[in-house]
């Protein structure tokens, strides 16, 4: 049953840095390409984040090549001045060094496999375009959907808020070949509470999740078939 298409495509290359949007991109066995392959860990081991440090969101790490499966491309940092940076650099780390004010060792997880990883949830994290509006309404302000850190946004064509909430242990189809499972609720943190744009803290948004969706918005799914998938692929829900 045709439920949609892919309106948005979004995968962040640096885990807790704003992401950013492609046409295409590859469906690997652990999401999509390269999504959080880069991250920075604390001294005891643990990713760091919005959480620690919430002006990472003004960071933004955009990958500048082709994909590859054997090395990324060079990841390209732009800082909230509008300097471009690449990582790795003297000038990306002193830039880090001032951001994040603590010891931290960098990692980064092979295109081919990542095992666990970055990732720590589902494979790919999915929302509706009619759950994005309806979470607008309730709210009542006007809410930048980078907040919610998704990978997939569809185009639903029965504009049910939530309806992609009714597929739990179903599959969809993307395009021809990428087959995903939806598996769960996410649920939410204090990170949609932070402003991609400036990093100013709104607690109200989570509140109303909280009471409005029970702390739940957009669905976890994994990967039972990998591919390719591009911005306008039909999403077909399988019996």
């Amino acid at each position: 049953m045709l439920v949609g298409h892919i309106k948005e495509i979004t995968r962040h290359p640096l885990k807790s840095f704003s992401g950013e949007q492609v046409q295409k991109t590859k469906v690997m066995d652990y999401g999509l390409y390269g999504d959080r392959s880069h991250a920075f860990k604390d001294k005891n081991g643990k990713f760091l984040t919005i959480t620690q440090v919430p002006e990472m969101v003004r960071y933004q790490a955009v990958f500048s090549g082709e994909e590859a499966l054997d090395q990324y491309p060079d990841v390209k940092v732009k800082t909230p001045s509008g300097e471009v940076l690449t990582w790795g650099e003297e000038a990306f780390l002193k830039e880090m060094d001032l951001l994040i004010k603590q010891e931290v060792t960098t990692i980064v997880y092979p295109p081919s496999h990542i095992p666990f990883g970055a990732i720590e949830e589902e494979n790919i994290l999915l929302v509706s375009d009619a759950s994005i509006g309806e979470m607008t309404r309730l709210w009542g302000k006007e809410l930048d959907g980078r907040r919610f850190r998704q990978n997939l946004v569809l185009s639903l064509v029965n504009k049910t808020p939530f309806l992609e909430e009714q597929w739990f242990g179903k599959r969809i189809l993307i395009g021809n070949e990428v087959e995903l499972e939806i598996k769960r609720y996410c649920e939410r943190c204090m990170i949609i509470t932070v402003d991609p744009s400036d990093s100013h803290r709104d607690p109200s948004l989570l509140k109303t999740v909280v009471k409005e969706r029970n702390n739940h918005f957009g669905v976890y799914a994994s990967v039972i078939q990998t591919g390719e998938i591009r911005v306008g692929d039909q999403v077909f829900l399988k019996d």
